[in-house]
């Protein structure tokens, strides 16, 4: 198979585990004999300070001409600590996912046995968790009229969904539930707000084309105690953007930590994939950033994109096997961690090829 990926590196760590997450694709395109052609682009802050631009013309057009991309991240401190700045990194994302029509973010919580004892939830309560969210990504208070009145001291963000938008994305959940423990969960807030009344009404209607699906309504902040009291009782999580943003997080507990947790942002033509956490500044350049979530993140990429199954899995037990010999980063290592096995950044990435390595070898 011959394919084009553009690396996204961003800013700060993202620039350290896309490329671990690139090494591991060029491990695979050798092991299994493909062909993977690689371009990069900037994005971000990065992007803003070259050319001041968060989402440059020549990126946007290299994005527009590849067959997926691997992601890092964006951000900086500059701009959380002046929210007067116009120009900011976060735009270039949400600009990306608009012209890229990237309306369906997929965050698979996938927990691993060897790190139940790494989340602050009970191992009891954790163990056998799966879920796979489905967060809207064009639509919401990200993307409706925001701004300030005349005096300055008040400011509005609107909250706005459209039917379409809610159709297509409720189609990919209800899709997927099929393909796992058929049971979708909608979350919204409409006891509260007319975009969510019409969320539902649309869900509803779209859940009657899949009778085969179970269909439940939680409200969001019902949902947010339920996905720590009892992650098990979910399946197919499907919600809006805000409350998506707000919920994948929280799940990264279920995980153990943000690092490892990979998502996809589809729509009909190119996917991007991304580990879901920050650009990380307090620890960018000391090479301790865990890049397990941007390898998942390439594992999703060759199975989603691609239909590379064999090789997604090849990775996901490669991560496994690592994790199964006591090998962590310092963000999923605890007490009971052998000291000689908490590995830095580039080390856990050569781990991990050097165990597709192995993988390969002993299924051949």
């Amino acid at each position: 198979m011959k394919k084009k990926i553009v690396i996204l590196p961003g800013d700060g760590i993202g620039k350290e585990v896309t490329t671990e997450g690139k090494r591991v694709l060029e491990t695979i395109a050798s092991l299994f004999g493909h062909q993977f052609e690689y371009d990069e682009a900037t994005i971000g802050h990065d992007a803003i300070e070259a050319t001041g631009n968060p989402l440059p013309d020549e990126t946007l057009a290299k994005l527009k001409n590849c067959d997926a991309i691997l992601f890092g991240a964006v951000g900086h401190p500059k701009y959380d600590n002046d929210p007067s700045l116009k120009v900011r990194p976060e735009q270039g994302l949400l600009k990306m996912r608009k012209e890229l029509g990237l309306y369906a973010n997929l965050r698979p919580i996938k927990l691993f046995d060897e790190l139940l004892q790494a989340s602050a939830i009970k191992p009891e309560i954790l163990k056998g968790s799966d879920i796979l969210f489905f967060r809207e990504l064009t639509g919401d208070v990200y993307f409706g009229e925001k701004g300030r009145k005349d005096d300055g001291n008040t400011a509005y963000d609107v909250m706005i969904y459209q039917r379409y938008e809610v159709e297509r994305i409720a189609h990919k959940a209800f899709q997927a539930a099929r393909t796992r423990k058929n049971k979708v969960t909608s979350v919204d807030k409409a006891n509260v707000l007319e975009s969510s009344r019409l969320w539902r009404a649309v869900v509803q209607e779209i859940g009657k084309l899949y009778p085969d699906v179970e269909l439940e309504h939680q409200f969001i902040d019902s949902a947010a105690m339920k996905l720590i009291q009892n992650p098990r009782s979910f399946d197919v999580v499907l919600t809006g953007n805000l409350f998506g943003d707000i919920l994948t997080d929280e799940a990264s507990q279920i995980a153990g930590s943000m690092g490892m947790l990979a998502s996809a942002s589809v729509g009909d033509s190119v996917g991007l994939y991304e580990p879901i956490h920050g650009s990380a500044h307090d620890i960018t350049g000391k090479g301790i950033a865990n890049p397990l979530a941007s390898i998942l993140s390439a594992a999703l990429l060759l199975d989603i994109s691609f239909g590379l199954k064999e090789e997604a899995e090849t990775i996901i037990k490669a991560v496994e096997k690592a994790l199964a010999l006591g090998f962590r980063t310092a963000d999923i290592a605890d007490a009971e961690t052998d000291r000689a096995k908490i590995l830095n950044t580039q080390a856990m990435g050569s781990l991990i090829v050097d165990q597709l390595m192995v993988s390969v070898k002993e299924n051949q």
